[in-house]
Parts: C-alpha cells; structure tokens; sequence
C-alpha cells in the first residue's frame, strides 16, 4: 500500500501524539518510519534538556539532515513518515523540498491536554516548561500547503483514517 516519493510530516508541538500518529501509520502503510529527534546534534539536545529553546540556526541543519534522509529514502524507492514538530512555515518549506510529495500532518489541540500528556510521558528530553515557547513559535498550515489539521482530542484510530482518506487510501 505505497506510491513512489510520498512523504508524511507529522507534526505539532510536543506532547500532540505525533509518534503514535506515526508508528500507526508506519504498520498501516508499510512505510519507513523515523523520529525528527534522531536527526538532532547532541548540542540540541543538550540545550532543550536544560530548558532552554532551538532557535532557527540551531534547526536549520536538522531540518536539512531530515530533507536529505527523506530523499535517500525516495531514492531507495521507499515512502517516509517523519514526526516533526515543524513548527513554522519556513520549516516545513525544507522539508516539502524532498523528493515527491510531501504531506504534513498536524496534529493540534489544546495548551491544557498538551500539557497534561507532557506531564505523564517518561523517557523524552523535551521538559513541559517548553510547551509555551512551542505553541507562540507555530504557524498554523496554509492553505497552499498539502496537508491536514487534525485535533488530537479525537482517537488515534480516527486520526490515521482521516490520514489514509486524504492520501486517498482506503482507511480500515
């Protein structure tokens, strides 16, 4: 269940499911999946881990190393998901530069429910005290950009049908 070049972005700030999102999607589409964190230069991690925000030349090289993996892929024949918070339209222009078509996934909702999912997860370097940063940083999807809003109030189930049927996938 695959075409040639696509590429799914899921993004929003942390805490908003992207990984879930994305692993569902991945065993759904049979697509190769990757975390947007794996592509951070220690530097970056070590500086969200004290608190303390990326600003854009701190992204920018991340961005590009995402974009090339994506196209390696696309040259490999192979479909990607990538959760990415892709936070402001600048970004996602990057990203929409690989190879075929670049879809972005936003997952939205709430300062309250996305502080509360922050607060119960273990095992992420990302702090809560960095949600407000995020949410001021996001630029909400364009209307000329490929892609969809969705509220992540809504069950992961639903979330990934409404996915396949905008990528014009039978959902289950």
């Amino acid at each position: 269940m695959s075409s040639i070049d696509q590429h799914l972005v899921i993004m929003g700030v942390s805490g908003s499911g992207k990984t879930t999102i994305a692993n569902m999607l991945s065993k759904r589409l049979g697509w190769i999946a990757a975390e947007a964190d794996e592509f951070h230069p220690a530097v970056n991690i070590a500086k969200m881990s004290s608190g303390t925000p990326l600003d854009d030349d701190d992204r920018w090289p991340w961005l590009y190393a995402i974009r090339d993996w994506m196209g390696t892929q696309a040259g490999n024949g192979r479909c990607t998901i990538v959760t990415c918070s892709a936070l402001k339209r600048s970004y996602r222009n990057i990203l929409a530069q690989a190879p075929g078509r670049v879809t972005f996934v936003h997952l939205d909702g709430s300062g309250d429910l996305l502080a509360e999912r922050m607060k119960t997860r273990s095992g992420h370097f990302m702090p809560p005290s960095l949600l407000p940063s995020q949410l001021s940083t996001l630029e909400p999807l364009s209307s000329d950009e490929d892609g969809l809003r969705l509220d992540i109030s809504s069950a992961p189930g639903e979330i990934v049908n409404a996915v396949l049927q905008h990528l014009g996938f039978q959902p289950a």
